[in-house]
């Protein structure tokens, strides 16, 4: 009975462990993913549209040439003004996104305000690219 008991322990240590292993390192995953973030929203609300372009993941230059995405957000990002405010609402580590190939992803909502768009949402999609960081894959301002 006791040797039941103790293999018993002994298994739920080792998966307290296992999972708590899987806990940090999706924690550092999604930091990461958030770092990543940060950096691209940083060359948007700058503008320097070329330079986030050139630091997206290899699928989000896939479906965009970079000309297009240059005239696209130029068009629409002026007009919110300068950033005043972003908090972060939700971040979720997804491993599946519609119209996007299985991999590792973070999708990000922002609750943001800008100079001429007190209430906006930024919805930013990070995900782990084929060199092994985290890239933005999807951005989204409604």
């Amino acid at each position: 009975m006791k040797i039941v008991m103790m293999k018993r322990l002994a298994l739920a240590i080792f998966f307290s462990f296992f999972l708590l292993h899987q806990a940090v390192a999706a924690d550092s995953g999604t930091a990461a993913a958030i770092m990543a973030a940060e950096d691209f929203l940083l060359l948007l609300d700058t503008g320097q549209y070329a330079q986030s372009w050139d630091a997206a993941a290899s699928f989000f230059q896939s479906q965009i040439p970079k000309e297009r995405w240059v005239q696209q957000i130029s068009a629409l990002r002026p007009a919110f003004g300068k950033v005043t405010n972003r908090l972060i609402l939700d971040a979720r580590h997804m491993t599946q996104l519609p119209g996007a190939p299985d991999g590792e992803y973070v999708v990000i909502q922002y609750e943001s305000s800008f100079e001429n768009k007190l209430q906006a949402t930024e919805t930013i999609t990070p995900m782990l690219d084929n060199d092994g960081k985290w890239k933005v894959s999807g951005y989204y301002i409604q």
